[in-house]
This record gives structure tokens, sequence and C-alpha cells, in this order.
């Protein structure tokens, strides 16, 4: 970097954002900021810190040889990533998964962030289209990006955004968890054997429960909203209940792997609350997405075995998200091929998840300051996760039917032999973390 290198802006300070931030100053590359909270809030941010989650606290699973996402934790930490470097800081019993203190997660991005002395930020709202003399933007303003820039970009782009709805889930005060009817186990006792409280039902309790769900009052749809699909890995609960009476069981109350010390056999369903902060004074009601109103939820809920006393820290909600038509409005560096100066990170670009997330906001991170020093990076090889990630949702979806998506296995080019199953996993796994440190050494962008 010289002394007259110029800034990239960067449009949000959620998790895609902060991290390319943090890749970009940590290349040499100055870079501003701008976050529009507190001067303008949205439906689901609490507070003004950068990186603030605000649905679940999980990144779900960290195994990296078994699991896709876990496979993208690894491939992250390798690439020096902040959110996974605050996220393994702030770690939370959770069993095989990567589960985080969400307040001091967020604290510790923005220090880490307002520490660098290559990075600006800006507390005010980016209105409409970047101004012209910006000539390297990433725009990270994640599915509620404000209306402006929203209906901007619909008028850049000749077509209207996608959008779908998320739905957040309830957390509960410790203290109010019965404890005489709840126990601590993880399904088989995997991680630490005990992460999370179960609390179980019999057949009549269960059957009664999902009438509720049905019956109960639901938050309206305004009529714009309408027609509006939700994210499948998002659903609430009462929606994925109106699928069949049995689905609950074989989805978020699956009771396998857990036995009820006061019987000693399986329970019929159950209910499981995970840690949601350090001090392990909140616990979120897993799986538990709703839409139902607020009234509707603190009855219903209360008619779970073991929060009969429950008291909520959070009433479940529902935002919307939006999302653009990556495949056909994206290049393969994430730049707007109607305005090349725009790159564009997170989940609007399509991706799902907050691994996911960040995850785009590297690899962007990294583009934009390649593009910066005049220097050449190629994306990361298929074979990665994040090379599969990029694939997809620059080019290898189908852009007419484009859903925001996971990172998963099945978005991986096929191994070569007979592998099956597991094996099949564990054989992506190795080869694609073989590529990646091949894509990462030497680094890219090493500092001259």
């Amino acid at each position: 970097m010289t002394s007259s290198t110029k800034s990239v802006h960067i449009v949000g300070g959620g998790l895609a954002g902060s991290e390319a931030a943090w890749q970009l100053a940590s290349l040499g590359v100055p870079v501003v900021l701008h976050e529009m909270r507190p001067t303008r809030g949205t439906e689901a941010h609490l507070t003004e810190n950068l990186a603030e989650l605000v649905c679940s606290n999980s990144f779900r699973s960290d195994d990296a040889q078994n699991n896709a996402v876990g496979l993208l934790h690894e491939e992250m930490r390798r690439a020096g990533s902040l959110i996974m470097r605050a996220a393994d800081a702030h770690k939370l019993p959770a069993g095989g998964a990567l589960a985080v203190d969400r307040h001091g997660f967020s604290a510790a991005v923005q220090e880490a962030l307002l520490a660098h002395p290559l990075v600006t930020l800006e507390r005010a709202e980016v209105a409409g289209l970047p101004p012209e003399d910006w000539d390297s933007v990433i725009v990270a303003t994640g599915p509620l990006t404000s209306p402006a820039l929203a209906e901007a970009l619909a008028k850049l782009t000749g077509e209207e955004s996608l959008a779908f709805f998320d739905a957040i889930a309830p957390i509960v005060h410790y203290e109010s968890i019965d404890q005489s009817i709840a126990w601590k186990q993880s399904r088989y006792d995997k991680g630490e054997g005990a992460d999370y409280f179960n609390c179980p039902m019999d057949k009549p309790q269960y059957e009664a429960f999902v009438e509720a769900l049905l019956a109960g009052d639901k938050t309206e749809f305004k009529e714009w909203e309408a027609n509006t699909p939700y994210f499948q890995g998002c659903q609430p609960i009462e929606v994925i209940a109106s699928t069949g009476p049995q689905t609950l069981r074989f989805g978020p109350m699956k009771p396998v792997g857990l036995r009820d010390p006061r019987t000693g056999t399986r329970p019929w369903a159950v209910v499981q609350l995970r840690q949601d902060n350090a001090l392990g004074t909140l616990w979120n009601i897993v799986g538990f997405q709703t839409k139902l109103k607020h009234g509707e939820q603190t009855q219903i809920f209360r008619t779970i075995p073991g929060l009969q006393n429950a008291e909520f820290a959070r009433l479940g909600g529902l935002h919307r998200n939006t999302f653009l038509n990556s495949p056909r409005l994206l290049d393969a560096t994430l730049r707007l091929k109607a305005m090349p100066r725009l790159r564009f990170a997170g989940q609007i670009t399509g991706c799902e998840g907050y691994v996911e997330s960040a995850t785009v906001g590297l690899m962007t991170g990294r583009f934009a300051a390649a593009e910066r020093l005049g220097r050449a990076l190629a994306a990361p090889p298929p074979t990665t996760a994040m090379g599969a990630l990029l694939g997809h949702i620059t080019g290898g979806a189908d852009a007419v039917t484009f859903q925001p998506m996971n990172i998963n296995f099945g978005l991986f080019p096929p191994v070569d032999g007979s592998f099956r199953g597991k094996e099949r996993k564990q054989a992506m796994s190795a080869r694609a973390l073989r590529d990646f440190d091949h894509w990462l050494q030497p680094a890219p962008l090493a500092a001259e």
C-alpha cells in the first residue's frame, strides 16, 4: 500500500461487511465502513453494534471432516477471518455446534475493527446508490437493505429483488426453566454431553401442542407481503406443523438420542433449549422460529413441560429478507455486471446463514483488495467450500429458480472413487483443505 491508495467503501456493518473490512485492512487497503444504525434502525436489530446476531446464536456444526459448514469454518480460520476469531473466543457449549455469546462476539468484532488504523467507521445511511466518486464499493446491507437502496438497485438491474421471510426464535431466562422436569443432555451425548435443556412431551401433550400452534393467532401479512415465500431452513414452527401432525417429531422436536432421567425412556417428543450467552442466563428454544403473536407465544410455549413458568427475554418475530438474482446479475468476483464498481457480499447475494454470509464478505474483501492493489487473484477452487459457495451464487444456480442456499456437499464437484456416506464427506473435506491451502500458499495478497 502507498499513501495514495484510495479507500474502499463498504455499505453495511453486519457479518459480511465486517469481515470484508477486516480482510481489506489486513491486506493494507484503507476502508470506510458505513453502518446506518443507530441513525436508522431495522425491524430485527436491537443494538447499534457491528456484526450483531439477530436470529440464532449458532454457527451450526463445527465438524470440518464431516459437515460442509464445519469445513467452511476451517477455511475461514485459515484465511484469517475476524468473524471466526471472535466466534472461537466467545464459544458456548452446544454439542458439536459452534454457538457464541452474541454480545461478546459482536463486541469483539467491533473492537478489532475500531482499533485498526486503516478502518474508518461512519454512522449514517447510504440512501440510494453510492456516490459516483466511490470507485470501489462493497454492498453488504444484508437481508434488511434500506428501502431507498433496494429501490435504486431494482431500477439499476431492471428487475425486482427477490424476497422471503425469516422468523426469530424466543429466548427464555435460565432461572424460569423448571429443572425438576427439564434435564440437560445432548443428543447421543455429543459435545460435552449435556449442552441442551430438554423438555419432554408424551403423546397427548405433543398432540395438544401441535393443535395449539395451528390454532394460534399469527402475524398478519401486508398486501405486498402475501406471496413472499419462507426460506426453507428458517420456517416458523407453526408452518412446519401445518405440513403434517408428526412433522415436528421428525424435525426440531425429534427425541432420538435422548432419555428422560425420570423414566429412563425416550419421550414422545422433546423441546430443546440452547445456551444463548456466556453467563448462561439466557437460553433460546431451538428451531422455534415463529410468527405467532406475542400473547399467543407466551400462552402456548408455557404449555411445554418445564417451561410452564417461563419468563421470556425475547419473543419470536418475523422479518423480511431481500436478495439479488446473483447468477444473472453478478460476475465471478461478485461485481454487479450493470455497474462493476459495486460488489456485493453477504445475504443480499442469496447465500443463507451467518457463516456463509461472512464467507462471501471475506471473498469480496479479498477480490476488492486485489483490484485496488493491481494484483491478480483467482477465485478459490470449486473443490473448496468457499469456491463451491461462490460458484453457486455466481452461476452454478439456475437464475430462473434461484433461492437462498446454505453451504452443503451437494454444491461440491464429486470425488473420484467409490466413497459413500461419511467416507464421501471426509474425502471431499480432505480434498477441499488441500486445495484451499494451495490457494493460500503463497498467500495471494501477502503484503510486500
